[in-house]
């Protein structure tokens, strides 16, 4: 019987270190598996951070702060009051194109269109309109800058505004052929904010091109010269680098 009883114990010993050794061999196993999860979760977020770092230096590099640009001199600010019906004073954070405008109301200065604008703020009735621009380029060249260029101008449609820079130009007649003098300005203060915008004359289209409006009037009904204008814009954008 002691002998029996002896071996008995015996085995029951081997039992309970196997199962102690198992214990073990889990509780490493399971160490391992921590240390390999941990591992691949850092390397896993080291590859993401450096992609998305990739990412944002291919799709930020040309990223202009818009609230940094100093406007030239020959612009002259003035301001529309801000307002719900012609200027939000909502910003932008990018601008992608520049949509060109003719003000439709021939002979009237460049003054006289910002103020009806800055007048809407005064709008009484059902009935409403909202209308503004960032720049307007008067029969004489005279430029007026109404809204910075970081806020939106309602100026084409819901979707252009929030990403457009929009110039308005004075005409002397029914045509909306623009003066000597207007076309100059248009053509210099285009390709100064191409140039500080990042943009090129492939960025600058008419309100007709966003919209389908006969705007401008002179330069929808003659493509040959809308070219001529881009051509135009290209070549004093390189003078001006």
């Amino acid at each position: 019987m002691d002998q029996r009883r002896k071996e008995s114990l015996d085995e029951l010993e081997r039992r309970r270190r196997a199962r102690i050794r198992r214990k073990k061999n889990k509780r490493k196993q399971k160490k391992k598996r921590v240390l390999f999860i941990g591992a691949a979760i850092l390397i896993l977020a080291a590859v993401l951070a450096g992609v998305l770092w990739l990412m944002s230096l291919l799709f930020n590099r040309n990223y202009i702060y818009l609230k940094e640009i100093q406007m030239p001199e020959w612009i002259e600010a003035d301001f529309i009051q801000i307002n719900p019906y012609s200027r939000p004073g909502e910003e932008m954070d990018k601008v992608n194109e520049i949509v060109i405008h003719y003000v439709a109301n021939p002979g009237t200065t460049a003054k006289q269109n910002m103020n009806y604008f800055n007048n809407l703020k005064a709008q009484t009735g059902i009935k409403k309109i909202s209308a503004s621009s960032h720049f307007i380029i008067g029969l004489e060249g005279e430029i007026l800058q109404g809204i910075p260029i970081y806020e939106v101008a309602y100026s084409t449609s819901k979707e252009k505004n929030t990403n457009t820079v929009s110039i308005e130009c004075c005409h002397p007649d029914e045509t909306g052929k623009f003066n000597d003098e207007t076309y100059d300005s248009l053509v210099k203060l285009t390709s100064w904010l191409c140039n500080n915008l990042g943009l090129t004359e492939k960025d600058v289209i008419r309100h007709y091109d966003a919209t389908g409006k006969d705007c401008p009037r002179y330069y929808v009904a003659h493509e040959d010269e809308w070219k001529q204008f881009l051509k135009d814009v290209k070549t004093e954008r390189k003078q001006q680098e």
